[in-house]
């Protein structure tokens, strides 16, 4: 595919780039004056206060003079009114298919849970009775807590799988046997809503972007690791895809995994995914019956050492690969979720040795590597901020917010 021509720009998008621009530092100031916010857009006060009339007859931000405005000096005389996004002015939708699990929930606009309700699917459903699922228990959220549909301001998909970001169709989830499923407008059909789809690390990892420990990282990545392993990269607040929208497949990545002196090519996901790490807890405690990760973890801290060699191996083997991903991307900041969030320090101390001593130079002293603060809601978060990051904060074709 050849790469886009540079263009020309009309400027009605001009506008509505420096909408964007105000309501994106809104959300990461808090407050600031019109004064600070001429500066960091680059364009001149009657331009925002021309634009910020218009934002806040539609209610979507109000103006404090009694607050003030974060980094502007203290000043003698009359207080300069400071400007902030008002959250519940509107909402976002988000739904998060995993293996097994569905997560749906409602933000607003500064990415805190109104509402959300977590469910099991089973994974031999066919896609639309899944997919109607997530449908049926948005509705009964929205009914539930009032919200208006003229509030909403669309659906943000996060799927397992390869996604095209650009049809909205989740191309293939092995996990989940589906191929080439239209999400995005089976869902905006029973919804009657605009639907944003795209994989569910790459949406976790715009989730902590926007609103997690990542939001003034220049470059981020996030690893999601559960059913399978998968990471998505986050450069300047915006989503990197690759070529084809693969980016971000680590848990393909190929390692030689040397098991008691034969050496075989593994991937990551066949190293430290949860099925993986049971099948092997299995073997080593030649148990046939139900076992749990928490049961793993919990008999490894009791003193379990062949359990704990275990894990410790296969955290060695991750932070190889993160040795790898700090080589090539170069992150300022990783975050892990997933399994990560109920290891109790089992693994990542392993995890982050390995990386540090792999990656080059001084990059991997440099990274910083951290469990998610968005806990098990880092899923459903990340698939509302896909719709609020596309429908409000960077909306296309459309000079305003709808109000």
């Amino acid at each position: 595919m050849r790469p886009t021509a540079a263009v020309g720009i009309h400027s009605s998008e001009i506008k509505q780039r420096n909408v964007s621009a105000i309501l994106l530092n809104l959300l990461h100031y808090g407050a600031i004056s019109r004064v600070l916010l001429a500066q960091e857009i680059g364009v001149s006060t009657a331009t925002i206060t021309n634009l910020v009339a218009e934002l806040v007859d539609q209610g979507l931000i109000a103006e404090d003079s009694r607050a003030r405005a974060n980094g502007t000096p203290n000043q003698v005389g009359r207080p300069q009114r400071s400007l902030t996004l008002i959250p519940d002015a509107r909402y976002s939708a988000g739904i998060h298919i995993d293996v097994g699990k569905l997560h749906v929930t409602f933000t607003d606009v500064c990415g805190e849970v109104v509402a959300c309700k977590s469910l099991d699917h089973q994974v031999e459903m066919d896609w639309r009775a899944v997919l109607d699922q997530a449908c049926e228990a948005l509705g009964a959220l929205q009914t539930t807590h009032g919200l208006a549909s003229e509030r909403i301001v669309g659906v943000g998909v996060a799927a397992s799988g390869l996604v095209d970001p650009t049809t909205g169709i989740n191309v293939v989830a092995p996990n989940l046997d589906w191929h080439n499923v239209p999400v995005g407008d089976y869902i905006s059909a029973r919804l009657g809503l605009p639907v944003t789809v795209e994989n569910n690390a790459r949406a976790m990892a715009l989730g902590e972007a926007m609103f997690g420990s990542g939001r003034d990282i220049r470059a981020m990545a996030f690893i999601y690791a559960r059913i399978g392993v998968g990471a998505g990269l986050v450069v300047n607040g915006q989503i990197y895809r690759g070529a084809d929208a693969g980016a971000g497949e680590i848990g393909h990545s190929h390692l030689i995994f040397d098991r008691d002196g034969s050496p075989q090519m593994r991937s990551l996901e066949s190293i430290i995914s949860r099925p993986a790490l049971l099948e092997s807890a299995q073997s080593i405690l030649r148990q046939k019956g139900p076992l749990t990760l928490e049961d793993v973890i919990d008999r490894a801290l009791a003193g379990d050492e062949a359990l704990r060699a275990m894990l410790d191996e296969r955290a060695f083997y991750f932070g190889i690969v993160l040795a790898n991903l700090v080589n090539l991307f170069n992150p300022e900041l990783i975050v892990l979720g997933g399994l990560f969030l109920s290891e109790r320090g089992l693994l990542l101390p392993t995890i982050e040795k390995t990386m540090r001593q792999y990656a080059f130079a001084t990059l991997g002293k440099r990274v910083r590597l951290e469990t998610t603060g968005l806990g098990n809601q880092v899923g459903m978060i990340g698939a509302a901020a896909l719709a609020l990051d596309r429908f409000f904060y960077r909306p296309q074709n459309q000079l305003l917010m709808k109000g």
